[in-house]
């Protein structure tokens, strides 16, 4: 499926989001069938032609200029990373599967950045939201990574297929829809790679929340949040996150989690520094060290 035909169906599922109301438009007469704008609302509040954004919505090969996506965005009222997204979806067109790309790798500094924050959890996620490295902390406070198969090591699979994400996240839901639509933005700029494809055949199989999230075009492209986590071993804690996106690869992101000083949640994370790691039988690494993922190669379109 062409880019162009993503692009549309993006459209749609913006529109049938608003209402008249919400949109500020007034509504058109006769019964509806359907929720949201009709296409003819979308139009005149853009200030197009309802044929015009009609062959929008349907993926056809047509170039609108810069100023039509604008208006066609405040339109449907998108914020910014769903303005981004749309714009990704247009310029970022691909008719034809991929061939997958080289493996990401992260910098020798990057690995000294994690060590040093040994004691607060950091990760690097990548391409497809994979996880390419992370410290000690970080497989304390979540899951160690690194004992899982290479395929498997991704943030979003991990949220919404294992068992133990939905126990560990309180707030699981929102978590894991805000991944999934991280998972979208990556797609949006980099269309039909066949490794985004199978993961997302893969999660739409076994999760009906996640197709009900990839049905919608949930966009997510947060630089700060917070998160509340229920450990096994160090009970409740909230903690705060920063997504820095790195100037030199901007498909690579260091995400650090810190907690209040002083908090109940600060004193969880440094009980859970001392190693404390129950029931899991994993090893602990020594405080301050980066504990690297294998890279491996790229599977093939065909695997």
């Amino acid at each position: 499926m062409g880019q162009s035909a993503e692009f549309g169906k993006f459209l749609k599922a913006m529109r049938s989001r608003l209402s008249p109301e919400d949109a500020g438009a007034e509504a058109t007469s006769g019964v509806r069938r359907v929720p949201g704008l009709r296409r003819e609302e979308v139009a005149r509040l853009a200030g197009v032609s309802t044929d015009y954004y009609i062959r929008l919505e349907q993926g056809r090969n047509i170039h609108p200029s810069r100023s039509v996506l604008d208006s066609v965005s405040r339109a449907l009222r998108l914020d910014a990373g769903q303005h981004a997204h749309m714009l990704d979806l247009m310029e970022n067109c691909a008719a034809s599967p991929r061939s997958p790309g080289p493996a990401q790798s992260v910098r020798p500094a990057l690995r000294q950045l994690l060590e040093a924050v040994g004691d607060i959890p950091a990760l690097v996620l990548g391409r497809r939201t994979d996880v390419l490295v992370g410290n000690r902390m970080a497989y304390l406070l979540f899951t160690d990574f690194r004992d899982l198969p290479a395929h498997e090591r991704n943030l979003t699979r991990w949220l919404v297929l294992d068992p133990g994400a939905r126990e560990l996240f309180r707030d699981w839901k929102t978590v894991a829809a805000d991944e999934a639509g991280a998972l979208r933005v990556d797609v949006g700029r980099h269309p039909n790679d066949p490794e985004a494809n199978q993961l997302v055949g893969e999660l739409a199989v076994h999760s009906e929340q996640f197709r009900q999230w990839w049905a919608g075009h949930r966009v997510a492209t947060r630089s700060a949040g917070s998160i509340r986590l229920h450990h096994p071993a160090v009970g409740d804690l909230e903690l705060n996150f920063e997504n820095l996106v790195l100037p030199d690869d901007p498909d690579q992101t260091l995400r650090v989690y810190s907690a209040k000083p002083g908090s109940p949640s600060s004193d969880a994370l440094a009980l859970l520094s001392l190693g404390l790691n129950a029931g899991t039988g994993s090893a602990v690494a020594p405080p301050g060290t980066a504990l690297d993922l294998e890279v491996l190669p790229p599977a093939s379109a065909e695997s």
